[in-house]
């Protein structure tokens, strides 16, 4: 099963959406806004994605350039800090058991689509 971190406020976690459910896929919709991800729950996400917590960063958010902006953090505070501002997190992030992948093109959901899994 598929799961989408979805912000239906976003222009392209709605395309994510509808190219998702168009594809006839069994999709479990996450609005990550009103249902934030707990600090373990994200950290297994980061691991999927294979990136750091500081890449999963929207850094044109006004939060982001108030209070984040220039300064350094360790992984751990950069989950937590994304824990409790889930504003922060790309979109739309899709996740299955054996990766996930930031779906800001339908190019990129349909490579994640395609790999095969273990």
């Amino acid at each position: 099963m598929l799961k989408i971190y979805h912000n239906p406020r976003c222009s392209k976690s709605r395309t994510g959406l509808q190219y998702l459910n168009e594809k006839k896929l069994n999709v479990d919709v996450v609005e990550y806004l009103k249902d934030p991800l707990k600090y373990d729950d994200l950290k297994k996400l980061l691991v999927k994605l294979h990136i750091k917590p500081h890449e999963l960063v929207r850094t044109q958010e006004e939060l982001y350039k108030k209070e984040y902006k220039g300064k350094n953090f360790t992984d751990d505070e950069w989950i937590k800090i994304i824990a409790e501002n889930p504003s922060l997190m790309k979109r739309p992030l899709i996740e299955r058991e054996h990766g996930a992948v930031w779906g800001d093109t339908v190019e990129s959901i349909e490579n994640f689509l395609t790999i095969k899994t273990k």
